[in-house]
């Protein structure tokens, strides 16, 4: 093997929050990248679709960027395909289920780089000029779930992907422990690991008991029964058929990436649907409510935002009635509890009967602390990096790392763009990459900076003032307005005296100006705002936006 001189690692998303998955590994002059994910947007990221990570150095570098390596398919790892590879050709490698997933993701964002998408298995072997890749099967809820191992001769780096320890699977995509030993017991230089649930004491609860209590729900059940899932959770998604078969109910599938996913789990081998079972929504008012089962997720594969349309009555296909059973087979985002709490709220007031966290009908894709204890274990690695997570789990996977006997100055926690450099497999903090966010609203991307979200916020909390005045240049007076119009800011009819207040205001501004010869617009307008903020704060305690529009006749 070559000799490698310089690693680097750091990450452009995944850490200090949950999605945006996108890990540089830099070995000698050639780039990898494991995961290009993305996150779903933040409370105060007002209009904002996704967000993906800040790919500059990517782009600054892309004559070295050697690969794109994807752990699997969910939207935090392969989410920012489509953008990413709008602005470099570079082959992205991926399991079978993996690759018809970004296609997927690729066709809807018309980006038309298939050539370059390649499948792999936990036996590929991909030779580097300066490293060789292997990868090795982990168990998540989705299946082809793989970690990645890049050798190099100061022994190798390993991302685990996501990752949990089932024992009681016994089906084809099962952990492969004895690989996993296999690579500790060759040396491993540095670790990444999922941190999700690194402050979950002892073990994820098995797929086998979420199983039994999904099918003891639909036993239970009276009238329809009505699932929210995530759209990508293939594992969640079979226990559903299988229960829906088992009671012989039919079932309907809601949603456009749901039915995708379905067609591709089916087409791909990794979905068994019994004959039959499946019925199209149109379908749905002809069986009886006892007979019937539907299954549904929301755009993005986030599953709350069609059942609160289903609860508030306001779905085009189908509304929840007071004999429901709803099971909410979901956990909710980080920074989205409040949302999915209304939601819950919101089934509960039409009268259905709710099944979510007090019963086990759904569980985590990620290990708890025993299993990522176990990982470290097997791996034996020099050096820590815990990452895929907030920052509070990225301290408690440290935490765990120090139980189990890496030393403290062996366990990194980084922040976006930290580069940590290895020479003759010692570790030392590096220098520091661009990184942050890039927001996609529409068909923008990166177009909506913090210099337009500082504005949304300021429009969504004390609205907007438009003050439309016209002016004759040449002598020098008003020929029409001043009219302010507000949106947002105050009732205008319960206002017309605050408003005709601030409308002699701004003429006595203007008459001003005039009288002493600033017929600067800009001196103008800058006149009108101060003036107008500094008034309207004395007799309301509110800014509004305020955007004066001087014309000239």
């Amino acid at each position: 093997m070559k000799k490698t001189e310089n690693i680097k690692i750091f990450a452009l998303g995944g850490v200090g929050e949950v999605g945006k998955n996108m890990y540089v590994v830099e070995i000698n002059d050639d780039i990898y990248v494991l995961d290009a994910g993305l996150m779903f947007p933040e409370g105060e990221m007002l209009g904002i679709d996704m967000v993906i990570p800040d790919i500059a150095y990517l782009v600054e570098n892309k004559a070295r960027v050697k690969a794109i390596l994807l752990t699997h398919g969910h939207e935090e790892q392969i989410g920012a395909l489509p953008f990413i590879l709008r602005k470099l050709d570079v082959p992205v490698y991926g399991t079978k289920l993996t690759i018809a997933l970004a296609r997927e993701k690729m066709k809807e964002y018309g980006c038309s780089k298939y050539k370059l998408l390649h499948i792999v298995d936990s036996e590929t072997v991909l030779e580097f000029d300066t490293t060789k890749v292997t990868f090795f099967r982990t168990m998540h809820s989705i299946p082809d779930s793989v970690g990645i191992c890049l050798q190099t001769s100061q022994g190798a780096v390993v991302h685990t992907g996501d990752f949990k320890f089932d024992q009681s699977y016994s089906g084809p995509h099962k952990s492969e422990i004895s690989k996993m030993a296999a690579i500790g017991e060759q040396g491993v230089l540095c670790l990444l690991s999922d941190s999700t649930n690194a402050e979950r004491p002892g073990y994820t609860v098995s797929e086998s008991v979420i199983s039994q209590e999904i099918s003891d729900a639909f036993y239970d059940a009276k009238g329809r029964i009505i699932v929210a899932t995530y759209g990508s959770n293939i594992t969640r998604i079979q226990q559903v058929i299988n229960a829906a078969f088992e009671h012989e109910r039919k079932l309907a599938v809601v949603g456009r990436m749901m039915m995708k996913v379905i067609e591709l789990g089916v087409e791909l081998g990794y979905l068994n649907v019994p004959e039959d079972t499946l019925i199209s929504v149109q379908e749905i008012n002809n069986q009886k409510d006892s007979e019937l089962a539907i299954l549904t997720t929301g755009h993005q594969g986030e599953p709350m935002a069609a059942l609160a349309r289903m609860a508030r009555q306001a779905h085009k296909l189908i509304n929840i009635k007071s004999d429901d059973t709803v099971l909410i087979a979901a956990t909710p985002i980080a920074g989205h509890e409040t949302t999915f709490s209304k939601t819950i709220d919101l089934v509960f007031r039409v009268g259905a009967t709710v099944i979510y966290g007090q019963k086990q009908i759904h569980t985590s894709g990620h290990g708890s602390q025993e299993e990522l204890k176990f990982m470290i274990n097997l791996m034996k690695p020099t050096y820590v990096l815990p990452v895929h997570g907030e920052y509070r789990m990225q301290k408690a996977h440290a935490k765990l790392a120090e139980k189990v006997g890496i030393p403290k100055d062996c366990i990194f926690l980084i922040e976006k763009g930290d580069v940590i450099e290895f020479k003759d497999g010692y570790a030392q903090r590096g220098g520091r990459v661009q990184s942050g966010n890039t927001l996609i609203d529409g068909l923008g991307v990166g177009d909506v900076g913090n210099i337009v979200l500082r504005d949304r916020r300021l429009l969504s909390q004390d609205g907007i003032l438009i003050v439309v005045v016209t002016i004759n240049k040449a002598n020098r007076v008003i020929s029409a307005g001043p009219e302010i119009i507000s949106r947002g800011f105050v009732y205008v009819r319960e206002s017309e005296k605050l408003l005709e207040e601030a409308t002699t205001l701004v003429e006595q501004i203007l008459q001003k100006c005039m009288e002493e010869r600033t017929i600067e617009w800009s001196t103008m307008k800058l006149n009108m705002r101060e003036s107008l903020n500094q008034f309207l704060f004395e007799r309301t305690r509110r800014r509004p936006m305020i955007l004066p529009i001087i014309m000239e006749v």
